[in-house]
């Protein structure tokens, strides 16, 4: 066709001129390190059910009736639905729009042969086709757009069950060390308790002095004003933990044996992509890609846009008869329109698509990095830590040990009452520190699963 040289003499201009913004693009500037800074990490793909490794009923029970009935998640799961609708709307605006009407029309005219007045009814159909050619891929890009969105919501909902499978576990790790820092307390209550006893019993024979009874009367009411603490403390981890679980405030069943949940051993082995695992980072990936097709959308639309249109009408003085053909119109028509008033606009939108999709970028770099920090954080937590823990039980039983002479000597009267009044103190003291370490080596490890994306057991 003899227009198609001369159409694309005026286009080309126009698209060059299109390509002109105040926002420049922003280089990516992510260097992906090869291994970890320790040289330990995982060489696996993420496993599906990460709590189980602990080998804890209870807590497997938990975290499936989290991931069923946690807000968090099913307003991340309705959040996707919402995406999904707006991807099939992006795809439906692409196709042409086909527009059919029927109309009745009731008329008195005066015959030109007779002068005398006439009624008559005119029935008319109209069928009307309107589709904008998608030359640039306005369209397309936005389709690709809302998919990419759709996928950086998935990503999310996945984020939000590793969140809160990791918190619900570490909750009912927590409420278990509560429970043997009670039961802990307790026992030092019963001990002194009997010290208090034997106290009493030679103050009251003369054998010791009031001090010595007064100090293990102190010593007994200092471990029993921490019970209700933990007791406390013990509640609000139940209540939280209900509520996370989708349940109202309640106890929670647990195993009472918290020295039965080993620790998981971390396997000295090189990294696996942690770009696949983690959903995050694959949220920002998605995010960005998302973001380039808006700006690409957003500069499309400043070159010309071909219009087709096409309709007909039939006309009738009969209903039944309207398809017969008595009368027919139709026209079909194309247009080129080129943005010239609003052209301002537009490259403002282009502008504003650059600086989201440079915000992208800088949220996906900052996403990766952090995951890496996060991943180092916590191998090596779980190494200085398990390192601490062996340590403190091996001063445990030192201290123990220290505890049964001190104790031995004092009944026998060989020392006095401030060298088992001091053992005990170190006893307690470190007895809770085992407790805790124990516990916050667990969460660490609970932590590298979510830093991991969900685990690092090897694929067999």
């Amino acid at each position: 066709m003899r227009w198609q040289p001369r159409m694309l003499a005026l286009l080309i201009p126009l698209a060059l001129a299109a390509c002109s913004t105040e926002v420049e693009k922003a280089p990516a500037s992510l260097l992906i390190p090869a291994e970890w800074r320790n040289q330990v990490g995982p060489a696996a793909t993420p496993e599906a059910s990460w709590w189980q490794a602990f080998g804890d009923s209870n807590m497997n029970r938990l975290v499936e009736q989290s991931l069923r009935n946690n807000p968090d998640i099913l307003t991340a799961r309705s959040r996707v639905d919402q995406y999904r609708a707006q991807l099939r709307a992006a795809q439906g605006d692409n196709l042409p729009t086909l527009d059919a009407g029927v109309s009745a029309t009731r008329a008195r005219t005066l015959s030109a042969a007779t002068g005398l007045p006439g009624d008559h009814t005119v029935f008319q159909g109209l069928l009307q086709a309107n589709y904008d050619v998608d030359i640039w891929g306005a369209r397309s890009s936005s389709i690709d757009a809302a998919q990419y969105s759709l996928a950086a919501q998935q990503a999310a909902a996945s984020a939000a069950e590793l969140t809160v499978a990791s918190s619900v576990a570490s909750g009912y790790l927590t409420l278990c060390a509560l429970d043997e820092q009670l039961r802990v307390t307790e026992a030092t209550l019963a001990s002194r308790e009997n010290s208090l006893n034997l106290a009493k019993r030679q103050f009251e024979t003369g054998y010791t002095s009031r001090l010595e009874w007064v100090q293990a009367a102190s010593e007994y009411q200092t471990a029993k004003a921490q019970i209700p603490q933990l007791q406390h403390q013990i509640t609000e981890q139940e209540n939280a933990l209900s509520i996370l679980v989708g349940m109202n405030p309640r106890q929670i069943a647990r195993t009472p044996h918290f020295n039965q949940i080993k620790p998981q051993q971390l396997p000295t082995l090189l990294p696996s992509e942690l770009l696949q695992r983690r959903p995050d980072i694959v949220q920002a990936e998605r995010l960005l890609l998302a973001a380039d097709k808006t700006l690409q959308s957003s500069q499309a639309n400043l070159l010309p846009s071909l219009n087709l249109t096409a309709s007909g009408t039939l006309q009738s003085s009969v209903l039944h008869q309207l398809v017969d053909n008595p009368f027919r119109l139709w026209s079909v028509g194309g247009s080129v329109l080129a943005p010239l008033l609003n052209r301002e606009a537009l490259t403002a939108q282009v502008d504003v698509s650059m600086a989201s999709r440079n915000q992208a970028l800088y949220n996906y770099e900052k996403v990766v990095r952090n995951a890496f920090s996060e991943v180092n954080n916590d191998i090596d937590a779980i190494q200085r830590t398990g390192e601490q823990l062996s340590e403190l039980e091996k001063q445990q039983a030192i201290v123990s040990e220290a505890l049964r002479i001190a104790r031995n000597r004092y009944q026998n009267g060989y020392a006095s009452y401030l060298d088992e009044l001091d053992a005990q103190r170190t006893l307690f003291s470190t007895q809770l520190s085992v407790v805790q370490l124990k516990n916050t080596l667990l969460l660490a490890q609970i932590d590298l699963y979510r830093a991991l994306g969900g685990g690092w057991k090897p694929v067999p």
